[in-house]
């Protein structure tokens, strides 16, 4: 692990999500799948799991029967050839996914989601679906995570857009990834104007608390990652509105942290509290009365934009810190 090459790696996420908006326009990484599916079942660990958490809630909220489980989990559902695989690791060696792989082998359709096509996940899949994210020289998924959201994106439009002609839901996708790049490009071309403020406002003596809403909290648990992984400071990822329920007591006794990405409508009893234990605030992607600094973006007003490109906010902390560390 580099920090320098970490600082690479995320300059070149612009160039490497507008490759893969090519790709996706040129044909389907999910071509293969069975015809149908009744249920879907995402295995990972880590920032491969915390993609999956929000693919999984997105396809459920289709009506569509998916979970994301830990790869490491004992039980989970049972193989039956109408229930989709799909294992993520980057490097394609994770154990805990290749062990969970075995229960399905031969009697479930299992797709490896990888970075390393010809890996060990890649070599017992029956479909294998590259990320396309290039070699992370600086040893953490930054690139990958971002290319397993947007291929993850992919396969929820697949599944869950059944009257859309395949093109067109390629195009959308690709669409979106390039976006997802004009805002990613725009974060580092002006990290010169808040990031100084952002690790300025976040440089505290008892770490970051990383807070998003559910659709979105991969985001809150990748940043908070990127926190531990790098500069080895403590972070902490939460749920917005199970915040209020979990993290909270924490405000009383610690000078508490905070990285927010707004768009839960438990916002305000977060911010509610925040206020009153006088935490410090740092929002992303919106305007919020009482934070300390904002960081604003291109294309900070959609959804899917916010998902695939605001922890880069905390990824470039995390490099400045690691690097000065």
């Amino acid at each position: 692990m580099d920090p320098r090459l970490f600082l690479a790696d995320l300059e070149a996420k612009p160039e490497s999500l507008r490759r893969l908006a090519a790709t996706l326009t040129d044909g389907d990484p999910w071509h293969g799948l069975p015809d149908r599916v009744e249920r879907v079942l995402l295995l990972g660990m880590g920032s491969s799991r915390y993609a999956a958490e929000m693919a999984a809630l997105r396809l459920r909220a289709a009506g569509v029967d998916a979970v994301a489980e830990y790869a490491s989990t004992a039980t989970s559902y049972p193989p039956g050839p109408r229930t989709l695989v799909v294992a993520i690791s980057a490097t394609g060696t994770s154990q805990e996914t290749l062990d969970a792989t075995s229960h399905y082998q031969g009697s479930a359709p299992l797709v490896a989601l990888t970075n390393v096509p010809d890996s060990p996940l890649a070599k017992v899949a029956d479909l294998v679906v590259p990320m396309h994210a290039g070699v992370e020289a600086g040893g953490v998924a930054c690139r990958t995570f971002q290319h397993t959201l947007v291929l993850l994106l992919d396969l929820v439009a697949r599944l869950t857009a059944q009257r859309a002609a395949p093109g067109d839901r390629r195009r959308d996708i690709a669409g979106l990834a390039r976006r997802a790049a004009d805002a990613t490009e725009d974060l580092l071309t002006r990290r010169d104007e808040w990031l100084p403020v952002a690790v300025e406002v976040l440089d505290g003596p008892h770490g970051v608390y990383t807070l998003a809403p559910a659709e979105r909290l991969s985001s809150a648990m990748q940043s908070a990652l990127m926190v531990r992984e790098g500069p080895r400071r403590p972070a902490d990822g939460c749920e917005t509105g199970d915040w209020s329920h979990v993290d909270v007591y924490l405000t009383k006794t610690l000078d508490y942290r905070a990285l927010l990405f707004p768009g839960s409508r438990y916002d305000g009893p977060a911010l509610d509290w925040l206020r009153q234990r006088a935490a410090t605030v740092l929002a992303v992607g919106a305007e919020v009365t009482g934070a300390a600094a904002t960081v604003r973006y291109r294309g900070d007003d959609e959804p899917a934009v916010r998902l695939l490109t605001e922890t880069l906010v905390a990824e470039l902390a995390a490099a400045r810190w690691w690097a000065d560390s």
